[in-house]
């Protein structure tokens, strides 16, 4: 059992490739800041190399965009780091873009559509609390 817990949380009426789109997003950035999620590669047994994936499991979360804006608001206050995908980066194609798009936001005035934590199990079960099991 692993002492941190990883969760994704979705708004939930999101469009299917939008869910799958910022899943892929937000896990990079977990991944990004935290180097040792990532494993060794993997083989076949006709020695076929495959990527290294992630050590971890990770449990994706829905909430209504209410639930989601409180999830968010509780892991700034207590200081979680995150990955953040808010609605302005669907319009966008650039990282650099993506960037500019959070940096005209205050967190009063995000639309999140979703966003990624890993911290310790208890305090990710506090932050996400109310958000339920992605369908």
């Amino acid at each position: 059992m692993f002492d941190t817990k990883i969760a994704i949380v979705l708004r939930e009426d999101l469009a299917g490739w939008q869910k799958l789109n910022v899943t892929a997003f937000l896990t990079s950035g977990l991944i990004g800041s935290n180097p040792g999620l990532i494993g060794e590669g993997y083989e076949d047994a006709n020695g076929n190399a495959y990527n290294a994936l992630i050590v971890q499991p990770v449990i994706v979360l829905a909430a209504t965009a209410e639930r989601i804006a409180r999830i968010y608001r509780r892991a700034l206050e207590r200081g979680v780091g995150l990955s953040l995908f808010i609605d302005d980066m669907f319009t966008t194609l650039r990282d650099a873009d993506n960037r500019a798009a959070v940096k005209n936001h205050g967190p009063d005035s995000m639309s999140v559509a979703g966003l990624a934590l890993r911290a310790s199990r208890k305090v990710v079960d506090k932050v996400t609390k109310g958000a339920r099991m992605h369908p």
